[in-house]
């Protein structure tokens, strides 16, 4: 049991950082009966941010709640970002955008060779155009700081015409206000948790910007709930990761005024379902996500959520999670870039 006094005090020191309310909270916690089969060793639960409401749902919901509150406080009209061709972040900024009555600008970055026109045109993509949000491309795929610096041109545009551009930025910054919905994720799931009398031994997130990661970890340890949090690696390896999802535990920790809480043996991540690369899927990968639709009826993509559910197996099979029999999996969403990966889960 999580102890009220602690989540009064992380309630209220996320209260300081303004927020708009977007999704659909709380999300459900399912369990998973079939995924493992019967008399499997390992009971499995899932976290449905694929149900977080906007724009078809995702992970990004709850941080643009704090981006877009920034925003909304700062008095600005308009909103850029910058992604992947096919990023959840982009789609679910547009939805955002549309919502509260922001001009939106989206940057997408050519991280995923492929001249498949459902990539470039289909899934996110077209949820972009509908949202109405104004595309702009970048010709790079791994060049975050060079990234945001086009992004800033744009915004500079923005600000001759006489408008008030709001940047959510890509690289690492001293203030990664969207890691605070996490926080807040945290407080979420151990109340669900207490509800439904389910004590995890271990909770698996896909980690890619570090955000949802570190975030959902420092919430953890902020109520003194010392599961442990694996992260799935979704863009880096997992020496690189860890260094970065490390980073970004110390500034929400300066964020929210805590104390050093995650200690370095908290941050824990594997990178065994990664390859092919970003935005790119293993046999593995897609054997897992043929088998969450297959066995328990849902959709997880093959850039994020799929890879974590495939760590997930691919470590029990190795017999790595024995010592872990209840396991709660983050579904950060996705669901819309499968229809830009048609042709490959056509071949399941």
């Amino acid at each position: 049991m999580i102890a009220d006094d602690k989540r009064i005090a992380l309630d209220a020191a996320l209260s300081r950082w303004p927020s708009e309310r977007l999704g659909h909270f709380p999300t459900p916690l399912e369990q998973l009966p079939r995924l493992l089969g019967e008399g499997a060793a390992h009971r499995l639960w899932i976290k449905r941010d694929d149900c977080s409401g906007l724009g078809l749902g995702g992970n990004k919901v709850r941080q643009l709640e704090f981006y877009m509150g920034d925003a909304v406080a700062k008095g600005c009209d308009s909103v850029l970002s910058t992604g992947a061709v096919q990023s959840n972040y982009m789609r679910t900024l547009a939805a955002a955008a549309a919502r509260l009555g922001f001009e939106c600008h989206i940057q997408l970055e050519n991280r995923v060779q492929t001249d498949d026109p459902d990539y470039a045109n289909s899934g996110n993509v077209l949820l972009n155009k509908l949202f109405g949000a104004h595309l702009h491309e970048y010709g790079e795929g791994e060049d975050e700081h060079g990234a945001d610096a086009a992004l800033a041109v744009i915004a500079d545009k923005l600000t001759q015409q006489g408008k008030r551009p709001y940047i959510v930025p890509l690289a690492p910054v001293p203030e990664p206000k969207g890691a605070l919905g996490y926080v807040s994720a945290a407080v979420e799931l151990a109340k669900q948790c207490d509800e439904q009398s389910i004590e995890p031994d271990l909770i698996v997130v896909g980690s890619g910007s570090s955000l949802t990661h570190a975030g959902l970890l420092t919430g953890c340890r902020a109520l003194d709930w010392q599961v442990p949090v694996l992260g799935a690696c979704v863009r880096r390896a997992a020496q690189i990761q860890r260094s970065r999802v490390a980073e970004t535990c110390i500034k929400i920790e300066q964020m929210l005024e805590l104390p050093r809480l995650v200690k370095d043996d908290d941050i824990w991540v594997s990178d065994i379902a990664l390859a092919p690369g970003y935005g790119k899927a293993s046999d593995e990968v897609l054997s897992a996500i043929s088998a969450m639709a297959s066995r328990e009826g849902i959709i997880v993509d093959p850039v994020y959520s799929g890879k974590m559910v495939s760590c997930t197996l691919q470590l029990i099979e190795n017999r790595a999670l024995d010592n872990f029999q209840n396991i709660i999996m983050i579904h950060t969403g996705g669901t819309p870039a499968v229809f830009a990966y048609r042709k490959t889960l056509a071949a399941i």
